[in-house]
């Protein structure tokens, strides 16, 4: 399945295609990740250590006012603190091993699966595909599984829980479908 999304900035439209199956990662939630990523790098060397948003944009390769935006929003959801001025930027909230990915996509695209922006557990349908809703649950599932349990310091040092990396020891994780 090919999904597209459109995502609006200041610089007008950026629009998304991801060909991965089920799965699809906004850019917001790419590019904050990206980001919280590098500041989790910046808490390494000195936790109070402030990263201008300018300076993640150019580490990650990303706009720089559409990361402005995401980074006002993991603010408002309390994953980052921000100060301004001259000597002003971004730090992470709290300890990179005490954020997930999970934290992050919720803050940055609400729940981790939606069937038509409702939780699954909450659509019905009927016929053959009454029992659809468990299919939509059971995923939501298997992300949490990955996403809850991997931290920012996690993919920061390459080193992903057991329970994600079975997930890429099995060679169907890698083929395209």
């Amino acid at each position: 399945m090919t999904a597209s999304t459109q995502v609006h900035c200041d610089r007008g439209i950026h629009t998304s295609v991801v060909d991965n199956g089920l799965v699809h990662v906004s850019a917001r939630v790419d590019y904050g990740t990206r980001a919280m990523v590098e500041l989790a790098e910046a808490w390494k060397m000195d936790s109070a250590r402030l990263t201008k948003g300018d300076a993640l944009a150019r580490a990650q390769d990303v706009p720089a006012k559409f990361l402005e935006g995401i980074l006002s929003q993991l603010r408002q959801a309390g994953l980052v603190v921000s100060q301004r001025g001259a000597e002003g930027g971004y730090r992470l909230d709290r300890a990179p091993e005490e954020i997930t990915v999970a934290d992050v996509v919720r803050a940055l695209d609400g729940p981790l699966a939606a069937v038509r922006e409702m939780r699954p557990e909450d659509v019905d349908y009927s016929g053959a595909a009454a029992h659809l809703r468990e299919v939509w649950v059971a995923l939501r599932a298997a992300m949490r599984d990955v996403l809850e349990h991997t931290s920012l310091a996690d993919v920061r040092d390459g080193h992903l829980p057991d329970r994600a990396q079975a997930y890429l020891e099995d060679p169907q994780a890698w083929r395209r479908r």
